[in-house]
């Protein structure tokens, strides 16, 4: 199968399949010097990241590169990375993206939460081996950080915080030792020894703070750096336009999605996120993720129900589902937003979306 092919047929290929074609241009062309253990050079992998325009590299994360530099410079020392921000800040697209600069592959990737247990993280075994043969090597099933370790490679553990406190602490003696210890085997091979390359990066959002806090040990082992949501309208605008196009192409939606119809649906998400007029800001996580989210739902909707791209309509219909997870106060919120703000500002779209004000459920 090819890689064309492979991609076509997955929901949402890793990025290591998805920028194949820049990664291999990349590799061939860096001639800088590389990390032990990095498949790309920190200045190759930087350009991958944030983009390189004579290259024909597109920038892929929209923050600051100097955020970008310093993760790759934490990576290359003997310190985890760890990415906190409000929910929806890109802090795992942009692990996923250094882990595949990184290492080639950005699949090693443990998702933490209230049932994540050391198994998971660390290794497990196969119980009918385990019985017939006894603790061997054949017998071991690795988990991701196992797998980094013995290979070389970054392993990403996403919402770290969500893990009870003794499943986060498992990671201290391989992030300071750097050795993990299998006691069933003897020998050798009762001790992995972590290679040229290995590393972890963690994200945790700030709005999980204090559901799990980290232990002070296991923070000395980490270099935060916190990743704020986009500042600028144009450049939030341009990153859900692309975002949303790609998502609506591997929907099957031929139309692209109407910019006036985008721009009323960012305006919306920044001003409940942070008020600039209507002074009501909701408890909802109003980010720019999910706004791409609503947008391809407002795009499937247009599409598949009257073969269009979607209007305003659909983007009250679609923004009931978001505005109403956290507290019911939060309808009745943008509900006066539609009542009182939209109506008074410029433009077509704007004032579609105030006549559709009715359609919002609850």
């Amino acid at each position: 199968m090819s890689a064309d092919v492979r991609e076509a047929a997955l929901q949402r290929p890793p990025a290591e399949i998805r920028y194949a074609d820049e990664l291999a241009a990349l590799r061939a062309a860096d001639d800088g010097p590389r990390p032990p253990g990095w498949q790309l050079s920190l200045r190759a992998a930087r350009r991958f990241v944030v983009g390189d325009e004579e290259a024909g590299i597109g920038r892929k994360f929209v923050g600051n590169a100097a955020l970008v530099e310093r993760a790759l410079v934490t990576l290359a020392t003997n310190r985890g990375l760890m990415l906190v921000g409000e929910p929806g800040t890109a802090k795992s697209l942009l692990s996923e993206l250094i882990a595949a600069a990184v290492s080639g592959t950005s699949t090693l990737t443990v998702q933490g939460g209230a049932a994540t247990t050391e198994d998971q993280i660390k290794y497990s075994w196969n119980y009918a081996l385990l019985v017939s043969e006894g603790p061997s090597q054949r017998s071991l099933v690795p988990a991701p950080m196992l797998r980094g370790m013995a290979e070389g490679r970054l392993v990403r553990f996403e919402e770290i915080t969500r893990c009870p406190l003794e499943v986060q602490d498992c990671l201290l003696s391989l992030l300071s030792e750097r050795v993990m210890a299998v006691p069933e085997l003897d020998g050798p091979e009762g001790m992995v020894f972590a290679r040229a390359g290995f590393n972890v990066i963690a994200t945790a959002n700030t709005r999980d703070r204090g559901v799990n806090e980290m232990s002070a040990a296991l923070k000395r082992r980490f270099n935060f750096e916190t990743v704020f949501p986009v500042a600028d309208f144009d450049t939030e605008l341009a990153l859900v336009e692309a975002e949303v196009g790609a998502l609506l192409r591997r929907s099957g939606v031929e139309a692209p999605p109407d910019r006036d119809v985008l721009e009323v649906l960012v305006g919306t998400f920044r001003e409940l996120r942070v008020p600039q007029t209507s002074g009501e800001r909701l408890s909802a996580v109003m980010s720019t993720a999910e706004a791409v989210s609503v947008a391809h739902a407002v795009g499937v909707r247009g599409w598949f129900l009257r073969g269009e791209p979607g209007n305003a309509a659909d983007v009250v219909t679609c923004l009931a589902g978001t505005a109403a997870k956290d507290s019911p106060e939060d309808l009745a919120r943008l509900r006066r937003f539609l009542e009182q703000q939209a109506g008074r500002r410029p433009g077509a779209a704007w004032q579609d979306l105030y006549r559709a004000r009715h359609l919002l459920a609850g």
